[in-house]
């Protein structure tokens, strides 16, 4: 997942000059090889777990807060952190494509497909990862007694004690704010505005917690692994509901959005980029 260069002349990015910067990223990583796409994404999986892995030590290390609001605080921020090695390390997560990866289709410049074909190997990638990473939890945290069952059971439970539409609608705002989170990266000028931009918006769906496919992955699989009573029809049911929020999330409320507010105040995009 790139992120754009540093733009050296001082102008602010218009809508057109960040729908271009999009643009073209998107097609950069459409006409990458499947082989390059999955091990990004595995990458994607495993450096964002690392999420849960932080909220879950901070939970047995710290078992009790001042207040439940110092509680959530906690967790987004260590959360947020995670999200940093992905989005600056440009490995491909699948949230982040549900934005990306859908301009190209509204604007024709390639097929379902190909966005098919890019997400299904992120995504693909991105939970292999997540799973492998939880079985090293699993056998890592309780050994060192950084990470405890009953850590990881309080992080699921908060996903998972949900009725269907409640995670179906938490997932569209996940979703939302992690498609913010790469349109907003590609509108800043510099590596710190970067950093903020990642670190404020990502922190939110961790303060939700707001259901994000990956990282929730990570938090559940960790939970059923280490037998605190999920159930893989738990998990599943999670995945599911997650997925389909994420995705409409992203590829509605920040890619069909923006996309189609830029089209329709009559701007000329005039945005030159070939297929690859």
């Amino acid at each position: 997942m790139t992120d754009g260069s540093d733009d050296p002349s001082g102008a602010s990015l218009s809508y057109t000059n960040i729908l271009e910067r999009e643009m073209g990223n998107a097609l950069e990583e459409l006409g990458r090889p499947s082989r390059g796409l999955f091990l990004s994404g595995l990458a994607a999986g495993l450096n964002l777990s690392f999420g849960a892995l932080f909220m879950a030590m901070v939970l047995t290390f710290s078992p009790a807060f001042p207040s439940e609001f110092v509680k959530q605080a906690v967790l987004a921020a260590v959360s947020a952190i995670a999200f940093l090695f992905v989005v600056l390390g440009q490995t491909e997560l699948f949230t982040a494509h549900t934005t990306l990866a859908v301009l190209p289709v509204l604007d024709g410049r390639t097929g379902l497909r190909q966005l098919g074909r890019l997400w299904g190997v992120v995504y693909a990638g991105n939970l292999l990862g997540c799973a492998l990473f939880a079985g090293l939890v699993a056998v890592l945290g309780p050994g060192m007694g950084i990470a405890t069952p009953d850590a990881f059971a309080s992080l699921s439970s908060a996903l998972l004690d949900h009725t269907w539409w409640v995670i179906l609608l938490s997932g569209v705002v996940a979703g939302w704010l992690m498609g913010l989170t790469t349109w907003l990266v590609a509108a800043s000028r510099d590596t710190v505005g970067r950093i903020l931009v990642i670190l404020i918006v990502t922190a939110t769906i961790g303060f939700g917690p707001f259901h994000h496919a990956i990282l929730g992955t990570t938090e559940v699989l960790g939970a059923m692994f280490l037998g605190v009573g999920v159930t893989p029809v738990e998990f599943g049911r999670f995945l599911l509901l997650t997925t389909a929020g994420n995705v409409l999330g992203g590829s509605v409320f920040v890619a069909g959005l923006n996309y189609g507010h830029i089209e329709l105040v009559g701007e000329d995009a005039d945005i030159d980029i070939e297929k690859s």
